[in-house]
């Protein structure tokens, strides 16, 4: 039998229902509690309204809000990329071909090998307050090197993807359309069975738009939905391909003209901002301000792989968007949060609302504010995820 748990005394509490707090997108509730019946919750509101419970927890005067929702990772892989970081950080500008070297290394590397190290990134992402993460394969490039990392990626989350297409592998360097008949034929039947998602790198340097239309179609028709890494490095289809694919987000927007912020807005797609990767790439930021004004729903996700984005960290991404993106605090949250289960096409995580997963983040500090206005600083003092406490 299931017992209850109320968290009372919480200064600042963000359930992402308008309707239960101050009108706000974030729906906050002041001098608010929690009340948790299994993996549930099943109630919030004032802390002097509470019901009675099993179990109390005092939360101190500390702000409580949804777990993070990381919808775009990349944690099944071996080696890092110190050296490369090293000179781009020197002048050398960020391509695609970086990808190669963690191929080689993920490809040497033991399932033992590969699932301790993802395993070490999610109880990293974990203590700083991430309760739901997507990841993907696209380190193998071989049918069974992809097959295996999403296989292993299953036994830690539902939200699976496979990137065979992230680049065109290296043994096909010469005839690319091999390797997308490869991707779209028998690795993905070998893969299709362990994910939920099909995403593909739609870039120079990696695959066009028509290569990347006939790799998401296949997937479709294996039963994966599609996303889609859209126009990070230049102008390109991807976006315009993901409205018309129905994706559940295109990934990076950092070039994006008129028309695509338009397509954004009229579609169920999610732009999802990745703040890390041009933190890492000293590369031009994306204008959440420009998305956001004409109404695009945005998620913030941390983008964690070893070339380009090597963290894990959410609360660095808010203050990277609240600073260099031109995201209010609360918009930061919001999409670090709700933004993201909108990504994944989820109605069960991101908020605090009865019925939802419960999946709690406690911050040493009195507002999600503090997020933003206290960069670096480990705020994260406790993480519920489905009802049990694991920080």
């Amino acid at each position: 039998m299931s017992s209850s748990t109320v968290i009372t005394n919480i200064a600042t509490l963000v359930t992402n229902d308008p309707s239960l707090g101050d009108n706000s997108p974030l729906g906050l509730v002041q001098d608010a509690a929690v009340v948790i019946d299994g993996d549930r919750v099943v109630w919030t509101g004032e802390s002097s309204k509470a019901p009675a419970t099993d179990n109390r927890v005092d939360a101190g005067g500390r702000a409580v809000l949804p777990g993070f929702v990381d919808s775009h990772s990349h944690l099944v892989f071996a080696g890092d990329r110190t050296q490369e970081f090293n000179a781009r950080m020197s002048g050398r500008s960020y391509t695609a071909g970086g990808i190669r070297t963690t191929v080689a290394a993920t490809r040497a590397a033991s399932d033992a090998e590969l699932e301790a190290n993802l395993t070490r990134y999610l109880d990293e992402a974990l203590r700083q307050g991430t309760t739901t993460f997507e990841t993907k394969s696209g380190y193998g490039l071989t049918v069974e090197d992809e097959s295996r990392a999403l296989r292993l990626a299953a036994r830690h989350t539902d939200e699976v993807t496979y990137l065979g297409a992230h680049i065109v592998s290296p043994d096909y360097a010469d005839d690319p359309a091999a390797y997308v008949a490869l991707v779209t034929g028998e690795m993905l039947d070998a893969c299709a069975p362990h994910a939920r998602w099909i995403d593909v790198f739609c870039e120079k340097g990696a695959f066009d738009g028509d290569q990347a239309r006939a790799i998401l179609t296949a997937g479709k028709a294996k039963g994966l939905h599609p996303r889609i890494h859209a126009n990070q490095l230049s102008h390109g289809p991807g976006v315009q391909l993901a409205v018309e694919l129905d994706a559940a987000s295109a990934d990076h927007c950092t070039h994006l003209t008129d028309a695509d912020v338009d397509a954004l807005a009229n579609s169920a797609t999610v732009a999802t901002l990745l703040p890390g990767a041009e933190f890492s790439t000293r590369a031009e930021w994306p204008d959440a301000r420009r998305l956001l004004d004409a109404g695009v729903t945005v998620a913030l996700s941390t983008d964690c792989n070893p070339g380009s984005s090597f963290t894990s960290s959410l609360p660095f991404c808010i203050a990277l968007a609240v600073r260099d993106m031109r995201m209010t605090p609360d918009e930061a949250v919001w999409s670090a949060t709700a933004g993201g289960a909108a990504a994944l096409r989820r109605t069960d995580i991101g908020r605090l609302t009865p019925g939802a997963l419960a999946d709690l983040t406690l911050l040493d500090a009195p507002s999600h504010v503090h997020l933003a206005y206290r960069p670096g600083v480990p705020l994260v003092s406790g993480v519920w995820r489905r009802g049990v406490r694991v920080v």
